[in-house]
């Protein structure tokens, strides 16, 4: 047996090698195509041929076989695939990822840095602009460096585990590079899994000449891939990942979102090109217009550039609304167009009574979707337009997704133009007489139109409504034909029986369905509210009245006075909610639905209180013991409010290294200010030691 120190050693047999040797030398192994897997697929600048890439992965194999205990999670050798699953599980994210608010018009883009110059001092304005991949959003996990999950976007909370699946990506290091950087025991990155528009064509080619339908588009091939239940089928696809964002990180600080990104790449991670840092909003126009004048000549899709303020202090009293950060956006680019015709104009109904007028089109790819419907919008802009059927028009997908008429074109070919197109004054849905309000055109038999009934459905059993596994929209479409569900309690009654009879049901199907529906019968109070489908009501706004009336008995009682004491709703949106529950039919309807349900509980906010109750801390400059995130925190937990901005309402001004305008209108205003050590002091006097928190 053969006791040569390890080495990258090819060529020994392996019978000649004892176990410490081969333990060694799969080290060493891991450790060199690691580095050649980040040469190659992160830094574009390979040292080595494919060839000896392979002679060294293969003898790695070969180690690995023989002693199978040598194998390790984060070896090269296992992005080859895990054993197939039969289900993907739904996971909850370290942090929320949410969307970007977003926009064409430069005057916006304007808006936005206005908005920020209201709350940030000057000097601590800058932006980070990177491109706006159209891909499928990742949240990657790492656990003391390993790769230990990855996590699809979901609905921002939660999203689908593929792990395995990620694990075949050659750009997502199984195990953070520590070189320059030692990995934290935590960190969450959100990223994007994209696929390259040559490696698109080539992989369709494929298809192609074994037969198989080819994808519309790159971003449907990469969301495919993702959601493989068999990973060694992801493993064939040429997906690629790159990192963005830090959305969560332990035993490491960063004040700036490029400080963010700097540590991303030296942990490993690829990032996107041409990254820039401005302080001008010509600056974000002229970098927009830079990637609009090269989007055609990329290798990969995008669909407008991002902007997000770099100071992470900032962000944190800049806060988010549900949705959207307020201190980032995205500037989109103007939507791909092509010309095709109008064969004819339907009307839809939709889960809220509106008559909406659709263009049914000669199908056209747009920005490679195919389009064959379109949206008109409402009445007043149909005939505005003055769009008929038979039209030559052009047709644009708004943000690269949800088509559009854009304008009618010349057709010097054609013979006379159709009739103008006329609403209908009677539901198509429901045949009840429908109502004119504005530009709209409605149905008000809320829970007695089949075609409102469809999307309630859909709305109720929703992710932010109840949450009801598998009632999708042909499901709910079926259960309205089949006469089975007339209204919302008729959910609850269901049995698997009649479901069986249905299109693509089963016994094991049909139980599940049943199941998941009479396992909500106890469900929160928000989700109920945001699932009745309230006018105005969003998740937000459910939450608030959830919490604010604690039961829909009060809510149900409450005036447009009380609902307005709930901070966010304004007399236009508590008209609405009153509206919506006195009117008969839905009053009748919901008490229906009530009768079924178990519980409407309200969870417990946390413990109430606490030695600065009531006072508002704003916080300003830069602190050396903490991030200003980790401060506002401690003060929280301590009953205290915070806020971005300076007012009359302010109680304190913790002020540190660098604070600005904002110190100044604290003095002027006669608040109280505490540098950093006496903020210290007053977190210690109330017993919070802040290097312990």
């Amino acid at each position: 047996m053969t006791t040569t120190p390890p080495s990258l050693d090819l060529d020994t047999p392996l019978e000649e090698l004892d176990p410490d040797h081969g333990r060694a030398l799969a080290a060493v192994l891991r450790a060199d195509l690691r580095r050649h897997d980040h040469l190659y697929h992160v830094e574009a600048r390979p040292e080595i041929s494919d060839g000896e890439y392979d002679r060294r992965f293969t003898r790695l194999k070969a180690l690995e076989a023989r002693w199978p205990e040598l194998v390790t999670p984060d070896s090269p050798t296992q992005r080859v695939g895990a054993e197939p699953r039969s289900e993907l599980t739904t996971v909850a994210h370290t942090a929320p990822m949410l969307s970007l608010d977003s926009s064409q018009d430069p005057d916006e883009v304007r808006r936005f840095d206005e908005r920020i110059r209201k709350v940030v001092e000057d000097e601590r304005i800058e932006y980070v602009l990177e491109p706006k991949l159209d891909g499928v959003s990742i949240e990657l996990v790492y656990e003391a460096g390993l790769l230990a999950r990855a996590v699809t976007r979901g609905n921002g909370r939660e999203g689908e585990d593929v792990t395995p699946n990620v694990r075949t990506i050659a750009s997502v290091p199984l195990r953070l590079r520590e070189e320059e950087r030692p990995a934290p025991p935590l960190l969450a990155v959100r990223g994007e899994i994209l696929m390259r528009l040559g490696a698109f064509e080539e992989l369709n080619q494929r298809l192609v000449e074994g037969g198989q339908e080819p994808f519309a588009n790159p971003r449907n091939a990469t969301s495919g891939a993702l959601r493989q239940l068999d990973p060694k089928v992801t493993a064939e696809r040429p997906l690629e990942c790159l990192a963005y964002d830090i959305l969560l990180v332990e035993g490491a600080t960063f004040r700036t979102d490029l400080e963010g990104i700097e540590a991303l790449r030296e942990w490993g991670l690829p990032t996107p090109e041409r990254i820039e840092l401005v302080r001008e909003v010509e600056d974000i126009l002229a970098y927009h217009a830079a990637f609009d004048r090269d989007r055609d000549h990329l290798d990969y899709e995008i669909d407008g550039v991002v902007i997000k303020l770099n100071d992470l202090d900032e962000r944190v009293d800049l806060g988010a609304t549900s949705r959207h950060p307020r201190w980032a956006m995205a500037f989109k680019f103007e939507p791909r167009k092509e010309v095709t015709r109008i064969e004819r104009i339907a009307v839809q109904v939709g889960r809220t009574g509106v008559l909406t007028p659709v263009a049914l089109l000669r199908p056209v790819e747009v920005g490679g979707v195919t389009v064959s419907r379109a949206s008109l919008h409402n009445r007043e802009e149909l005939e505005r337009r003055g769009i008929r059927e038979g039209d030559l028009v052009r047709v644009q997908r708004a943000g690269d997704v949800i088509p559009q008429v854009v304008e009618v074109v010349e057709d010097p070919a054609a013979g006379a133009r159709g009739e103008p197109f006329v609403m209908p004054d009677r539901c198509p849905g429901c045949d009840a007489e429908v109502e004119v309000r504005g530009p709209f055109t409605i149905c008000p038999n809320r829970f007695g139109c089949p075609a409102q009934l469809k999307g309630r459905i859909v709305h109720f059993g929703s992710r932010s409504g109840l949450d009801i596994e598998g009632l999708g929209s042909e499901t709910a479409a079926l259960l309205v034909e089949r006469g089975l569900v007339r209204e919302l309690a008729d959910l609850f009654d269901l049995e698997p029986g009649q479901l069986e009879e249905l299109p693509g049901f089963a016994e094991i199907s049909a139980r599940n369905l049943t199941g998941a529906i009479r396992a909500r019968r106890r469900t929160e109070l928000r989700r109920f509210l945001f699932g009745l489908g309230i006018p105005e009501v969003g998740v937000a706004v459910a939450r608030d009245l959830a919490h604010h009336f604690r039961s829909f008995e009060a809510l149900r009682a409450a005036d447009r006075e009380a609902l307005e004491a709930v901070k966010g709703i304004g007399p236009r949106m508590s008209e609405g909610i009153v509206d919506f529950l006195a009117e008969e039919q839905n009053a009748r309807a919901i008490a229906r639905v009530l009768e079924r349900m178990e519980e409407l509980s309200v969870p417990d906010e946390g413990p109430a209180g606490g030695p600065l109750e009531g006072q508002l801390f704003v916080f300003t400059g830069g602190l050396e013991s903490m991030s200003r995130s980790a401060a506002r925190k401690l003060v929280e937990a301590l009953g205290a409010r915070t806020a971005g901005s300076v007012s009359g309402s302010t109680d304190v001004v913790i002020a540190g290294e660098g604070a600005g305008s904002k110190l100044e209108k604290a003095r002027s205003l006669g608040i109280e200010v505490l540098d950093e050590d006496a903020f210290v002091a007053l977190l210690r006097e109330h017993g919070v030691d802040p290097a312990g928190g």
